[in-house]
């Protein structure tokens, strides 16, 4: 009888797995890799708690950069084919997924495209502004700490046009900082300039909400909100924010 993996070993896997195609791409890309998805808590957080859910096969990325939840997709799709590697304790994730990511700086796309250009079914990078670029009908939109390079009114803008190409029992998964946590908040927000300069990127001005200023604008637009905790063994105050379209009356 094969046994269902733990947890762990499943995790470990899923990291391996997920980041060696970035080899292609060079030193730089492959150690980015391998260090968001070990030290973030958010992709594994997704997995373990079942929140793409299988039935969500067009996937929206927004502020792609080099194509990571792509890869990381991929892989949870070969490994729950395989007896035994999928653990009992986690929910089913997408398989086949239609993914477009989108992000604005040519060099992230290009490494995406180097990586993980060959999967099947064949990711679409699309290099263009997030307040500008055509989002496709889709089941699921991920947007993961990039909110806050735009003011408000344009965060707005993004999110009326994410909620137009959502469709029925679509849902948005977006991480951002509680500016009301305003240490933790401060934190994160120097990190992310350190990052940005690291890059090769021009470090701009960020604008940030409260976590209730953030709930309350989704619930306007048609969502329903929870909050989870997003910032685990980090200094940060990051909160996951998984909003589902309100159900018709």
């Amino acid at each position: 009888m094969t046994h269902p993996a733990s947890t762990d070993a499943a995790w470990r896997q899923i990291h391996e797995q997920a980041t060696a195609p970035y080899r292609k791409a060079g030193k730089f890309a492959w150690h980015f890799a391998r260090g968001k998805l070990g030290r973030d808590p958010v992709f594994r957080g997704l997995i373990e708690r079942g929140l793409i859910g299988a039935q969500r096969r067009r996937v929206v990325d927004i502020g792609c950069g080099q194509g990571l939840f792509a890869s990381l997709l991929a892989t949870l799709d070969t490994m729950q084919s395989r007896p035994g590697a999928w653990p009992a304790a986690w929910g089913a994730a997408p398989a086949s997924v239609r993914y477009t990511g989108i992000e604005l700086m040519p060099k992230d796309v290009a490494r995406a495209q180097a990586s993980i250009g060959h999967l099947r079914p064949a990711p679409e990078f699309v290099c263009a502004d997030m307040c500008k670029a055509e989002l496709p009908p889709s089941d699921l939109v991920v947007i993961l700490d990039v909110l806050h390079y735009v003011d408000l009114e344009a965060q707005e803008g993004v999110l009326r046009r994410v909620r137009g190409a959502l469709q029925p029992g679509g849902r948005l998964l977006l991480r951002v900082g509680d500016a009301a946590s305003r240490r933790g908040f401060a934190i994160s927000q120097w990190v992310d300039r350190t990052v940005t300069r690291i890059r090769g990127h021009r470090v701009s001005p960020t604008w940030g909400r409260p976590l209730d200023d953030w709930t309350g604008l989704l619930e306007r637009l048609g969502f329903t909100v929870h909050s989870i905790p997003m910032s685990a063994g980090t200094p940060f105050a990051n909160v996951l924010l998984v909003a589902d379209i309100k159900e018709a009356a």
